[in-house]
């Protein structure tokens, strides 16, 4: 029996090591890995499906803005900014035309931003751990709201694999460089580049 609570804790040691070790730096020059997670998929590069005229572009990167902003507030571990951001991200939502997408884009782009909304409103009311369980919902939502605009904007798409209890988290961002909005200071490097949208 005692030969067995030893394997295992050896076992937990082990998985706990392994865990830690694949959250430092890394290899910088390793491949960006496919898409693992349950996060709506979409071709970047099917442009002919996507609204990408100049004015829809404007009216999309206005809300990504003010996303990136929120993004970066989580990664200060600023709550105050967060949720001050939050609800100007709500707003900007609210106020994101789509009469100029098709009816089943308008109908999609409904659906995001009423999500988006919701989490962003709660994000303006919430502790900063509560505001990163919406982050995470809220980035996919954008995620899915760009697959429809589209944007002039190179943007990264990265992954955290250790936040949730490591079921991982995606965002975007517009720099590379990874800076983690799910545990800011405590671990601002955690994370890769999944893929470089546009």
């Amino acid at each position: 029996m005692k030969t067995i609570k030893l394997t295992m804790s050896t076992m937990a040691l082990v998985a706990t090591m392994i865990l830690t070790v694949s959250c430092k730096d890394g290899n910088k020059n390793e491949p960006a890995a496919p898409m693992s997670n349950e996060m709506h998929q979409e071709t970047m590069n099917d442009k002919e499906d996507m609204a990408m005229d100049k004015n829809q572009d404007t009216k999309a990167e206005v809300v990504l803005k003010d996303y990136f902003n929120l993004k970066d507030a989580l990664v200060n571990d600023d709550n105050s900014k967060a949720k001050e951001l939050g609800n100007t991200l709500a707003q900007s939502l609210k106020s994101f035309d789509a009469s100029s997408y098709s009816d089943s884009e308008q109908n999609e782009l409904k659906d995001i931003i009423e999500d988006a909304t919701e989490h962003a409103e709660h994000i303006g009311e919430s502790d900063i751990a509560h505001q990163r369980e919406h982050f995470k919902t809220l980035s996919k939502d954008m995620t899915d709201m760009v697959a429809i605009t589209g944007t002039s904007m190179t943007i990264y798409e990265q992954y955290c694999p250790m936040y949730d209890n490591n079921k991982g988290g995606a965002w975007l961002s517009m720099n590379e460089e990874i800076r983690n909005p799910y545990f800011g200071a405590q671990m601002l490097k955690c994370g890769k580049v999944q893929r470089e949208i546009n």
